[in-house]
């Protein structure tokens, strides 16, 4: 099964975009050679560029908080297991502690860095982390795996407050929704959502089908159109019903 997300609002699009940049930079991160080193803190430098087009801080503490108040409501209903209440009420209780601990601007200790700014400055041109532009850069990834590694983590560890903040927003958004089974007929789905407010779709697909989703929606209309991958790879429209999972996720 293949789930494809898609956002409704620009908030929760710069969430998943951070999100995906932070599971690239995980991945890299735990590996040794230089090269994989460099694209860990390249992406970093892609963080820092992503959260500091929105105050995103006070927007995940504004929603952190909204999302609390809203499950206290839940402390009196006897369906609500009382134990996955309270740990999930704590986890946020931390997760919001430890935004408020983080002092300053995201990413601030890397913009007062000049060393780190240089490289990325450079970064942004094509071949431009060559040992000739920044030997200094070049003579730290010749350092060994582990105190690059520490180099990097020390570097990213003030953005882990956010990333443990937006990780927590979107999962309580994906468990918001229940999946339901649709069939696309001839490769095209509509659905009238009526004014209703949605933050982001789920589709799930059987990987076997070799469809390909194309999304578009607004707060009146769902509109999914289904192709596959032809010559040269180039998308063209699939025909046939495409059964799949459809998920409306809100808070």
């Amino acid at each position: 099964m293949i789930v494809y997300e898609y956002p409704f609002n620009e908030r929760i699009r710069t969430l998943l975009r951070l999100e995906d940049l932070y599971e690239k930079f995980k991945f890299f991160v735990r590996q040794e050679h230089p090269m994989q080193h460099h694209v860990a803190l390249s992406t970093i430098f892609d963080m820092l560029e992503v959260a500091g087009r929105a105050d995103l801080k006070s927007d995940l503490l504004q929603e952190l908080e909204r999302q609390k108040q809203s499950l206290l409501a839940y402390r009196s209903n006897p369906n609500v297991a009382p134990e996955a209440l309270d740990a999930i009420l704590a986890e946020l209780d931390q997760v919001s502690g430890a935004l408020v601990a983080s002092q300053g601007k995201t990413g601030q200790n890397v913009r007062d860095n000049e060393w780190l700014m240089s490289i990325r400055g450079r970064t942004i041109i094509p071949g431009g982390a060559c040992e000739f532009d920044l030997p200094s850069y070049y003579a730290w990834q010749k350092r060994p795996a582990e105190q690059r590694h520490a180099d990097i983590m020390g570097w990213f560890g003030p953005l882990m407050p956010l990333c443990d903040a937006l990780a927590l927003v979107l999962r309580l958004l994906r468990d918001s929704g229940r999946p339901t089974r649709m069939v696309a007929a001839a490769g095209s789905y509509q659905q009238m959502l009526q004014g209703k407010v949605y933050h982001m779709l789920r589709l799930g697909l059987d990987e076997s089908l070799g469809a390909i989703p194309e999304i578009s929606a607004n707060k009146y209309m769902l509109w999914v159109r289904f192709t596959t991958q032809g010559g040269d790879l180039k998308p063209k429209s699939l025909e046939e019903d495409v059964p799949f999972e459809l998920t409306l996720c809100n808070f």
